[in-house]
């Protein structure tokens, strides 16, 4: 595995980080990826740190909260070994969110109960409103107030949109963002963000670097989800554009007897040294040593990036009609 450096700070994280979302399970008002076995979902977690994957990304609206708990019991006597990153902001899918510094503190005191911890490595605003990007001195104090007393060692914003990842580095002086960005979503490149990061030292996050699954290589036409699998509520045109278009974009790769279709999707997000880390979402231990091996192999060669853009022109077109992912 190899590691990155978040931002300005001297933080490190694996390049491969490890999406908590789907371990989760179901909860009201929304699901992620259907019913989980906690068993499973520790096993992954502690497979992952042995096999060198050291940043965690949860929220307190996973699972209502149950993602952050599997979390602090799995590394409770391994804290000094991980980098969580968690979520504040939503107070669950159905309700509206509340972003006023009261309700970010209470949700942050939940997590860190929940994360069996004293401190969060980085604490994100989950999906804020584009008026919360006015600087907002009250947040950006009580930010400030948390670093100096080591509640939290740094600031991100997990954004719904690219042009407010944007918003976010120029207003909240956030130090990482957090956005959705893969083969068939190139829209970080096209709005800007990546140049705002690298022009402000800001670090990325590469979130649904599998496209909830599709980039695996492995759902097919016929493929069916559980009912409380969030991808059985998205139409079925999508499902079908998301499909076809994984296809043409999977066959840009090359030496397919050295790497998965995941591996190479991986890659294509660690080739830009923007992001920091890419984080799929991860549900037992085989997903863990398949995803790792895309470090291992390193960002694509220039030629493949080229093909990639080229094909990329051929089905944008699939995704101007996305439903926002509640990730």
């Amino acid at each position: 595995m190899k590691y990155r450096r978040l931002g300005k700070t001297e933080i490190f994280v694996s390049e491969i980080g490890f999406g908590a979302w789907g371990i989760g399970g179901v909860s009201k008002g929304a699901t992620s990826y259907g019913p989980t076995d906690d068993n499973s979902s520790i096993h992954a977690l502690n497979c992952a740190l042995d096999r060198g994957i050291n940043f965690f990304d949860t929220s307190n609206v996973y699972g209502g909260g149950h993602s952050e708990s599997l979390i602090g019991k799995t590394f409770l006597k391994a804290r000094d070994r991980v980098f969580i990153a968690t979520k504040v902001g939503l107070i669950n899918y159905e309700e509206p969110s509340d972003f006023s510094v009261k309700n970010l503190s209470i949700s942050l005191q939940g997590s860190l109960k929940r994360l069996k911890t004293d401190y969060i490595d980085l604490l994100q605003l989950h999906n804020p409103p584009s008026h919360i990007f006015q600087y907002n001195h009250e947040i950006l104090n009580w930010v400030d107030q948390l670093i100096k007393k080591g509640i939290i060692r740094a600031f991100g914003v997990s954004v719904r949109s690219p042009e407010e990842g944007i918003g976010a580095i120029e207003q909240l002086k956030a130090d990482i963002i957090q956005v959705n960005f893969n083969l068939l979503d190139h829209r970080a490149i096209e709005s800007g963000l990546m140049k705002s990061a690298s022009t402000n030292q800001v670090s990325l996050i590469a979130r649904t670097p599998l496209c909830f699954g599709f980039l695996s290589g492995k759902l097919y036409k016929t493929t069916h989800f559980d009912k409380k699998d969030h991808r059985s509520h998205w139409p079925s045109q999508q499902i079908q554009n998301w499909i076809e278009g994984s296809k043409k974009m999977l066959s840009c790769k090359t030496n397919s007897s050295t790497q998965t279709d995941t591996q190479f999707a991986l890659r294509f997000c660690l080739s830009y040294p923007q992001i920091a880390t890419a984080i799929p979402g991860i549900l037992n231990d085989i997903e863990v040593k398949e995803n790792i091996k895309a470090s291992d192999l390193g960002p694509l060669k220039d030629n493949e990036i080229q093909k990639i853009k080229k094909v990329y022109c051929e089905v944008r077109f699939l995704f101007e009609k996305k439903k926002p992912s509640k990730n």
